[in-house]
């Protein structure tokens, strides 16, 4: 089953923050990031239950789980639902902030 990839708006402005951040300390890494980041979402359309369940993810939506992006220092914590055909990403957040 293919799934569809929803980015909210949230999600989106916590992306944008991210990427001009890395963009202003690394401009060469930047971008390649960013196309990592979108390409490691777009994988969520085959198969987004292979991710878990979100530690902490009692406080959010009912069944938050997570994909990890980057290295383990620099990881990067893509939080999402899914909903019948959907995948509703909430949230892009760096892995060494708070659990939402």
């Amino acid at each position: 089953m293919k799934y569809t990839v929803y980015i909210t708006d949230p999600a989106q402005e916590e992306l944008d923050a991210a990427y001009i951040w890395l963009v202003a300390q690394t401009p060469q890494h930047g971008p390649l990031w960013h196309n990592g980041l979108l390409d490691a979402i777009i994988s969520l359309e085959s198969n987004p239950a292979r991710c878990p369940i979100a530690p902490g993810s009692e406080a959010g939506p009912v069944g938050t789980r997570q994909l990890l992006y980057g290295s383990k220092q620099h990881a990067y914590r893509i939080l999402f639902m899914i909903r019948e055909d959907r995948v509703i990403v909430l949230h892009i957040i760096h892995g060494a902030r708070d659990a939402r």
